[in-house]
């Protein structure tokens, strides 16, 4: 007997041992694994998912074939975790799933990227299909009739609000008064932070609002950080996860600086023709990763984060660079080439919206 109790004891053991060390998954459920860990891998056949001779509506600024990129070799490229398998974008599965539903993407010109993104992927999809695009001041209306599906872009740099003050615009950190939009949506994806950076000319306010207070200045971490939990608290009261799925699309890296890729020498994404094999070199963006991880962490109501950042930082490659028009005179290495890296996005999108 003392010897069976031994052994019953010692399997009690094991069992909780493997508890602490196994991550807990429902029956039947497989392991997860982190779909943003990974690489860039090279596939001439599997991508794009499309091209801009099959999407009439892509942005002049994101067309970088049509603006005369003379490579192409930034199209071909697929994202492959480590340790799983990325889902295949199914565009016809995804019109299935949301046939007669509402997506609404909330956020600055990276979430316009993002939404355009979609729309071609599924416009791709069902060519034949008759849609409609409709731009109406800071809203943008993409459908497909035939499924009643619905995609939805609502231009807000910030997500909390900017108004017109009697010196200057006025930045509330602290209000929330447009998201009556956002409100019985089934999808909504937000994004936020390229515009809280800026200073000098191209700061969008002058005055910026926290409580009671008024600012000339503030630090621009801080103030993004009290926007976010502005956001966080607007969703924790007004989203029901039954009806409305929350994404948080991660911080879009843009590559200004070749020291944060390993080359000091490089001034910014002009001529790069090649992702990044690792992140060993990688820098920058840590901080306003951490601030969205803290702020969505301690939520209430359930939000996916879309962290699309690392993967981000290896497509050096991604920008439009000098072929942002046909001029060439700008340079652009934040907003992203379309077809091309926002598809990746997407297809991490779809991966999350078909599980479990």
């Amino acid at each position: 007997m003392g010897i069976i109790r031994y052994s019953h004891l010692l399997a009690i053991l094991l069992s909780l041992l493997i508890s602490f060390i196994i991550p807990h998954q429902a029956n039947g459920e497989k392991p997860r694994c982190n779909l943003f860990q990974g690489s860039w891998v090279f596939n001439n056949h599997s991508y794009p998912f499309y091209y801009n001779s099959t999407c009439p509506f892509i942005t002049k600024e994101f067309n970088c074939e049509s603006n005369g990129r003379p490579d192409l070799l930034y199209l071909h490229y697929g994202w492959k975790p480590h340790a799983c398998t990325l889902p295949r974008f199914d565009g016809h599965d995804f019109l299935r799933r949301y046939r007669g539903k509402k997506i609404m993407f909330v956020g600055d010109s990276l979430s316009y990227n993002q939404w355009q993104s979609l729309t071609c992927m599924l416009h791709a999809t069902v060519p034949n299909s008759p849609y409609s695009l409709v731009r109406k001041e800071s809203l943008s209306n993409f459908t497909i009739p035939d499924y009643g599906i619905s995609i939805m872009l609502s231009r807000n740099a910030f997500l909390v609000d900017l108004v017109k003050g009697k010196a200057g615009p006025v930045l509330k950190v602290n209000s929330i008064k447009g998201g009556d939009a956002w409100k019985g949506l089934d999808t909504l994806i937000f994004n936020t932070w390229h515009w809280w950076t800026y200073k000098g000319a191209l700061q969008k306010w002058k005055y910026l609002e926290a409580g009671t207070r008024i600012f000339r200045d503030f630090n621009r971490l801080e103030a993004f950080e009290m926007g976010l939990k502005t956001w966080a608290q607007w969703v924790d009261t007004n989203v029901d996860p039954s009806k409305t799925k929350v994404f948080f699309q991660g911080i879009s890296p843009s590559h200004y600086r070749g020291s944060e890729w390993g080359e000091p020498n490089v001034k910014n994404c002009a001529g790069q023709t090649h992702p990044l094999k690792n992140s060993h070199n990688l820098t920058g963006f840590a901080e306003p990763r951490a601030v969205v991880r803290s702020v969505i962490k301690k939520m209430r109501k359930p939000v996916y984060l879309l962290d699309i950042t690392m993967l981000s930082q290896l497509r050096k490659d991604g920008h439009p660079s000098y072929y942002t028009d046909g001029s060439r005179s700008g340079m652009d290495c934040t907003h992203w080439c379309l077809a091309g890296v926002p598809d990746t996005w997407n297809q991490l999108l779809y991966a999350a919206l078909i599980q479990k």
